[in-house]
């Protein structure tokens, strides 16, 4: 499958502001870059920084005054889909070093405080198989609501009022998933038939390989608006923290954000 992704986004900074940008679909194995270009207004430092383990580009800018940033490209998705439900988890002691981070409480996401609900409601279930369990609950029990919370929402806080956008449906699976010992981090993805088209976030956790000895990261979107085969990864973190579109370090306005992405 191929991706058409389109993104323009007009900013204001009314004085010199340093500003971290990540909006460009990440080359990996499973995604291909058959074609990308971003144009950006004239700035006064421009820097490209590895993402989160090493997962696609941070840009570095710091610019004055009206900034405009284009960014299109066409990728080809070519992940390998498993059946989920079936696959187990791997013993935390045979975990890779690499995942163990994910095991952990982060800003959003406060696995600790779910541990008595997991076990009360996801019990009899392990792996792959609870995964898919916690994402139906999600799903069932949420109300997908634009505007119903804000930056600093956590997942204990979405958890309490069932309720959210895709940011905060990932940080609750995130969190239930650390909370039964099975690494989850955050992805910023692009797909196609996200309504509002968006930015949009998943769950990524990680389960067996079923491909291969050890283990595997899986993308899970308890939204049910995007399938793993249709996403184009941006990039990943701990929470949303670790991979915002944009981070200002002043101050900054963003007058337009336009987004869209199709099947080519």
């Amino acid at each position: 499958m191929q991706l058409d992704i389109s993104v323009q986004l007009d900013l204001v900074l009314p004085e010199p502001t340093d500003f971290l940008l990540q909006i460009e679909a990440a080359p990996l194995p499973e995604q291909q870059l058959i074609s990308a270009h971003i144009d950006l207004s004239p700035s006064l430092h421009f820097a490209r920084v590895p993402g989160q383990d090493e997962i696609g580009d941070r840009i570095w800018l710091r610019a004055e005054g009206h900034f405009a940033i284009g960014y299109r490209s066409r990728m080809a998705i070519t992940r390998h889909l498993a059946d989920i439900a079936s696959l187990p988890a791997l013993p935390p002691h045979q975990l890779p070093g690499e995942t163990v981070q994910y095991l952990m409480d982060s800003r959003y996401c406060p696995a600790d405080s779910f541990q008595s609900f997991v076990s009360a409601e996801f019990g009899a279930l392990q792996g792959g198989e609870r995964i898919v369990a916690m994402r139906d609950w999600i799903a069932a029990n949420f109300a997908y609501t634009p505007g119903s919370s804000h930056s600093a929402t956590t997942a204990l806080e979405s958890f309490v009022e069932r309720r959210g956008v895709c940011r905060d449906y990932a940080h609750v699976l995130i969190a239930l998933a650390r909370a039964s010992a099975i690494p989850a981090r955050y992805a910023s993805v692009y797909a196609p038939r996200v309504m509002p088209q968006d930015f949009h976030a998943v769950a990524e956790v990680f389960l067996a390989d079923p491909h291969g000895p050890g283990g595997a990261w899986h993308l899970v979107d308890p939204t049910g608006m995007a399938e793993a085969g249709e996403m184009a990864k941006i990039g990943i973190g701990r929470d949303a923290a670790d991979v915002s579109f944009l981070s200002s370090y002043g101050p900054l306005e963003l007058s337009l954000k336009t987004i869209a992405v199709t099947i080519a």
